[in-house]
């Protein structure tokens, strides 16, 4: 088993643990206005758990699985390298891989974020939330990014295995905040490669301003790290665009400070998932979502976060039924793509609704003239049986190294 350096017996630790900050890096953590009383803290009073709930916490995340998944397969977009390669009329283009993962290209710069291919989101391949569906496109097949952007050190948006290909096969740049980059090292990327950000510190890459803004969260991969690895959201500032990529966060006032410092922003991307009544200070509910995006001055919602991985007790197509009910008291423009569906914020087109979510809908094909994808791997999972569930589908996913091969 490879291990990793660490207080726990070397048996113990998986490489996919990744490593604590040290030396330089440590120093530099210490010395953070975020960094008080031995750890990393968000900048208001903040619970992972609500006191005394750790029991019904996990009661909570092993119960109610039948509700917990989608109906029917979940429909990908049919995406294609030949697509992505063209380049956007308006100069900006999204397109929501599942969960946090978004392929972002701005003012010709391909921006990934929160990158997540593998099977399971768990520092094992044998257990943790399962993918609900494949990714709309091969890590083989997805044109190279400039840039790869890590929101936090959590499974669900920082996988070794998919940062560890992109590595191998790219010349990205690994944007992260604080601390992260012990992993990336730890994994053999080169510290050449890593610009680490604490908040509100900026760097220019690929003709670009990227900018680590603060988020209400917790970092931490292994057993009993301690808080010395940094959590943010991100602004990316064009020529003429910015975008704003939530991560994960719960809501606060510095939402609306971000928005006022740093906005308005063309599309925001937000988190409306994963939330639940035991830890309401570090996931938004999909209200929330939408104070957070208005309060950050956003044009286009862009919603993520959601439909990929289990890792809340709330019914698969909760986040974003709540969030359609909400938008109709607010004037919020929002999109709704398949994963793997490009998207054009600056066209109106793309605010209408395609409720994919809902089983027994028809979901209308690509035209003939669009390029179709053959990755070599299903962009369907397999038909759901009598029962309406997805059948062997949970059984059918690649391996996680076959992901990434």
């Amino acid at each position: 088993m490879s291990t990793v350096r660490g207080r726990w017996p070397a048996s113990w630790r998986l490489v996919a643990f990744g490593a604590a900050p040290a030396g330089a890096r440590l120093r530099r953590v210490e010395t953070s206005p975020q960094f008080t009383g031995g750890a990393l803290r968000n900048s208001v009073p903040t619970r992972v758990v609500q006191p005394g709930a750790d029991a019904r916490a996990l009661y909570v995340s092993l119960t109610g699985w039948r509700h917990r998944r989608p109906a029917a397969p979940v429909p990908t977009y049919p995406l294609s390298p030949a697509e992505l390669d063209l380049r956007p009329a308006s100069g900006l283009r999204l397109t929501w891989l599942g969960h946090s993962t978004v392929l972002a290209d701005l003012d010709g710069a391909r921006l990934l974020f929160d990158p997540v291919w593998s099977t399971r989101c768990s520092p094992v391949t044998w257990a943790g939330p399962r993918r609900h569906h494949p990714a709309p496109i091969s890590l083989r097949d997805l044109p190279a990014p400039d840039v790869v952007v890590i929101s936090h050190d959590h499974y669900d948006h920082l996988d070794m295995a998919t940062v560890r290909f992109l590595a191998r096969r790219t010349g990205a740049v690994f944007a992260v905040p604080l601390g992260v980059g012990a992993h990336l090292e730890h994994w053999q990327i080169p510290a050449r490669r890593i610009i680490e950000l604490d908040w509100h510190q900026a760097a220019r890459i690929a003709g670009l301003t990227f900018t680590a803004t603060p988020a209400r969260h917790h970092g931490g991969r292994g057993l009993r790290q301690a808080s010395t690895t940094l959590w943010c959201s991100w602004v990316v500032t064009g020529n003429q665009r910015r975008i704003f990529h939530c991560g994960d966060s719960g809501y606060f006032p510095g939402v609306a400070e971000i928005g006022t410092r740093y906005g308005p922003f063309t599309a925001t991307m937000m988190p409306i998932g994963a939330y639940h009544q035991l830890w309401p200070d570090v996931h938004m509910t999909p209200e929330q979502a939408i104070t957070a995006h208005h309060d950050l001055h956003g044009q286009v919602m862009l919603p993520i976060h959601w439909a990929t991985f289990n890792i809340a007790p709330h019914p698969w197509a909760e986040p974003i039924d709540r969030l359609i009910a909400a938008t109709r008291a607010t004037a919020t423009q929002l999109t709704t793509p398949r994963p793997g569906q490009p998207i054009e914020p600056s066209n109106p087109a793309v605010l209408r609704h395609d409720p994919w979510w809902r089983p027994g809908l028809q979901i209308p094909r690509p035209r003939h003239d669009q390029a179709q994808h053959q990755p070599g791997q299903p962009t369907v999972p397999p038909q759901p049986t009598a029962s309406g569930t997805p059948g062997r589908a949970h059984g059918t996913y690649p391996r996680q190294d076959s992901l990434t091969r």
